[in-house]
């Protein structure tokens, strides 16, 4: 069995993407399956540095000291193989209808996406105001806020939903709600 639909998120860093997709996880519960593309490579890097794995994959400061790092080599990869990634996360995916891509980076990734699972893919992107963002613990940071892993998809204009996640935000319901309709019956 393979997943009945695939939701890709993507969004700049503190928009609230780990946020909305735990609450989608709780809602779906066992018909649901989170998937990190930034997982294979965190763990690649938390093994040749020997670093914890766990603090790598959090929202917390552990990772921010090798975040920059981290995006150098894996844009040296995906210059080698574009999906490779892509490809690994969904390798290590449990089998669930409902398949959700929380950390969408880059136009390869959705590329890679609609290749492989074609109409199965939904794609949602999350905005917020820098504000609410710097509320959330957001500081510039000069190699990571402007490079491909925060930009690469700013100019695509192909989602199926965008959803303000900033001061002018709906409730959490109604944006749950939202992209509850992009998925088809399962």
């Amino acid at each position: 069995m393979s997943p009945k639909v695939i939701l890709l998120f993507s969004g700049k860093r503190k928009c609230g993407k780990d946020f909305l997709t735990d609450r989608l996880k709780e809602k779906f519960g066992d018909k649901c399956e989170i998937i990190k593309i930034s997982k294979p490579i965190k763990n690649h890097w938390a093994k040749e540095n020997n670093l914890n794995l766990n603090e790598l994959l959090s929202d917390g400061e552990y990772k921010e000291l090798y975040r920059l790092a981290m995006i150098k080599w894996s844009d040296e990869m995906r210059e080698k193989d574009y999906g490779c990634f892509c490809r690994a996360a969904c390798e290590n995916a449990v089998d669930k209808p409902i398949w959700i891509v929380s950390d969408i980076r880059r136009a390869t990734d959705v590329q890679w996406f609609k290749e492989t699972y074609g109409d199965l893919i939904r794609t949602i992107r999350l905005i917020a105001d820098e504000e609410t963002r710097i509320e959330r613990g957001f500081q510039f940071k000069p190699g990571v806020d402007d490079v491909a892993s925060e930009c690469g998809l700013d100019n695509y204009n192909e989602w199926d939903l965008v959803i303000n996640n900033g001061k002018e935000r709906q409730s959490l319901e109604e944006q749950l709600s939202s992209i509850v309709a992009l998925i088809p019956n399962l």
